[in-house]
């Protein structure tokens, strides 16, 4: 048998425990809104027994450890799913600024409309489609009243402001890479901190866990944040050591294993000013698949990319029809032989400076001394609707919308694939959080019943007290 002094340490487990039960549910009710935390839950077993003549006596109760309720595996799709996000996230954001830059509706595009320029609110065309459409207007007012002087002062207009609009979504394009590039620099650093991050809480951990055993709980909740973090920039693979450390790698190659960072990642420039991922003190490039990096890279070199060639595809093209034509063509002044722009590119187009100078050379005849003759005008009107072997047979027009659309379907696969990857996250998050995640009333339910069995556990010291003075009050 236990005996009074037996049964007054099982009370006395059993107080210890039921307190344990009722601080463990308090730390979860602190942490309810820590979107970071996982609940924890007092593991209890039946004390060792006492074997006695009718049998093996029970001792009572005792925790044997606080467990954090987590489901690896929906940890681990929750990992994988933000490098998806991350990596829609940053393609739809870049291609956003190229929507603005462009200063078109390219989902009116994506949805096959037949528009090549947006529409404001009254009505009216805007954007490069309309630059476009207004320079062959103007040729053809020119070539309505061929011996006019405001109408030539019209076209230099037209065409100046359609260079600019060139220049400037040019500019604007390379801007939006250097930024990009930016980008890349500031997400690697971050990489590079949250890497060391880990293999501190890994140092941590076993600090923590490896003299008295058990699980440092919280310190796993950070390390798991951090590595929720890592995953939206990057598609690491993680595996758990023995010892309670992560081991984090990227396509084989080990950044993190137990307490020490063994490869960082950096950027560098291949030569085309475009900047590529490598781990530190490699030759070989990266390619991450997915999360905020991958997205950058693949956004800069893909749909923006192929946004600048379209460009200067369609300023050199239109370059070179009007040059040829307008090169042939003779100045009220009999003058001939001068190119209508310059310029090679997006970037480079401009009006010919002689033209700028005065108006009046622009050549719209095919004959000197013919100040009427309207023929070189005429032609270079109608270059509007002609197909163009530089532009895959489109015309001007149509090769814009093109190029417009194809940013447009761009931009459409990236909102498509967001609200898809958010559903699955979401319901990723839900099935952990059902797990994983903090229940007021089941909490405050946990609470009660401990707050009892303590209170409980308390009367029974009492009651044993009670009788340890009775035992002794026999002698006195």
């Amino acid at each position: 048998m236990l005996g009074l002094f037996g049964s007054l340490n099982l009370g006395t487990r059993a107080l210890q425990t039921q307190q344990l039960g009722v601080e463990v549910a308090g730390q979860n009710l602190a942490n309810i809104n820590n979107p970071a935390y996982a609940r924890q839950k007092v593991a209890l077993q039946t004390a060792p027994t006492l074997p006695t003549l009718i049998g093996p006596q029970g001792t009572g109760v005792e925790a044997i450890a606080i467990r954090q309720i987590r489901n690896a595996i929906l940890d681990s799709q929750i990992l994988n799913e933000l490098g998806v996000g991350g990596y829609w996230n940053a393609q739809q954001s870049a291609l956003q600024t190229g929507q603005a830059i462009l200063g078109e509706q390219v989902d009116r595009q994506a949805q096959g409309l037949n528009e090549s320029s947006a529409v404001d609110q009254a009505g009216t065309v805007t954007g490069l489609a309309a630059e476009l459409t207004g320079l062959f207007n103007a040729f053809r007012a020119v070539a309505a009243q061929p011996a006019s002087l405001p109408e030539r002062q019209v076209l230099v207009h037209q065409a100046q402001s359609l260079a600019t609009r060139f220049n400037q979504i040019a500019g604007r394009l390379d801007d939006l890479t250097s930024q990009l590039n930016q980008s890349l620099q500031t997400d690697v650093t971050s990489v590079n901190q949250l890497l060391a991050d880990i293999a501190r809480l890994n140092d941590q951990i076993v600090n923590a866990e490896l003299p008295l055993g058990g699980i440092a709980n919280d310190l796993r909740d950070t390390r798991q944040q951090k590595l929720e973090e890592l995953a939206k920039l990057l598609p690491v693979q993680t595996t758990l050591a023995p010892n309670g450390t992560v081991t984090v790698s990227l396509q084989g190659v080990t950044l993190v294993s137990d307490r020490n960072v063994l490869e960082q990642i950096e950027t560098y420039d291949p030569g085309n000013g475009r900047l590529l991922l490598r781990t530190s003190g490699s030759t070989t490039p990266l390619d991450p698949g997915s999360g905020t990096l991958a997205g950058t890279i693949q956004v800069r070199d893909g749909a923006l990319a192929a946004l600048r060639t379209d460009l200067d595809t369609l300023a050199a093209a239109l370059i070179t029809e009007v040059n040829n034509l307008h090169r042939t063509g003779y100045s009220p002044d009999g003058q001939t032989g001068t190119d209508f722009f310059t310029g090679t590119d997006a970037r480079t187009i401009a009006v010919h400076p002689d033209l700028l100078a005065d108006p009046a050379r622009v050549q719209a005849s095919n004959q000197p001394g013919a100040p009427g003759n309207n023929t070189i005008a005429l032609a270079l009107a109608e270059l509007a609707d002609q197909p163009i072997a530089a532009l895959n047979n489109r015309t001007f027009s149509q090769s814009y919308s093109q190029t417009v659309a194809n940013l447009g379907l761009a931009l459409r696969t990236a909102n498509s694939q967001i609200a898809d990857h958010q559903q699955v996250l979401n319901l990723l998050q839900r099935q952990r959080e059902s797990i994983s995640g903090v229940s007021l009333d089941e909490e405050m339910t946990d609470l009660v019943r401990f707050q009892k069995a303590y209170e409980a556990s308390a009367r029974f010291i009492i009651t044993i007290d009670e009788l340890l003075d009775t035992v002794l009050s026999l002698k006195r």
